[in-house]
């Protein structure tokens, strides 16, 4: 197969939009979780420690908590039907696209510095569409419609 053919199967498989995930961001992911055959919705939340392929299909993203002590990392197909849903918290300030140093890190020594941020501009992602190609309109064939017969003007009263 063609290095083309492979591109646009891969460009069909993504979301129509994304939010903008950056290494020391804050999110909460809402995966889809199938047990069975029932269905739920389970949100983790934790700091991006990596992002891969930023404009690929196969886009990922790292993502690290610490769950009763224990350090749990999870990584998420950004463009994959289960992941319902990418919610920044907060945006830290970071000059690394790989955080893996915060793996040996606890306590303070584990924080970043935050960043000001528009929390609801950045998760704001809107699709914007473009219309479907509208079929040709049939011209109109009705009969003007008549005008309303005009109502005689009132003459003003006079007041006492």
């Amino acid at each position: 197969m063609s290095f083309s053919i492979l591109k646009k199967i891969g460009d069909e498989q993504k979301k129509k939009a994304v939010v903008d995930v950056r290494s020391g961001d804050t999110v909460k992911v809402t995966q889809r979780i199938k047990e069975g055959d029932k269905s739920r919705l389970q949100v983790f939340e934790g700091v991006v420690i990596r992002t891969d392929r930023k404009d690929s299909h196969t886009a990922r993203i790292t993502v690290r908590k610490v769950a009763s002590g224990v350090g749990v990392e999870k990584s998420f197909l950004i463009h994959s039907p289960l992941v319902e849903k990418i919610e920044i918290t907060k945006r830290s300030k970071v000059r690394r696209k790989n955080l893996s140093y915060l793996r040996e890190r606890s306590g303070k020594s584990a924080r970043l510095s935050n960043k000001d941020f528009d929390r609801i501009a950045v998760n704001d992602v809107t699709v914007v569409e473009e219309p479907a190609e509208a079929p040709a309109e049939e011209p109109k064939t009705e009969a003007p419609a008549e005008e309303p017969a005009e109502a005689p003007a009132e003459e003003p009263k006079a007041e006492a």
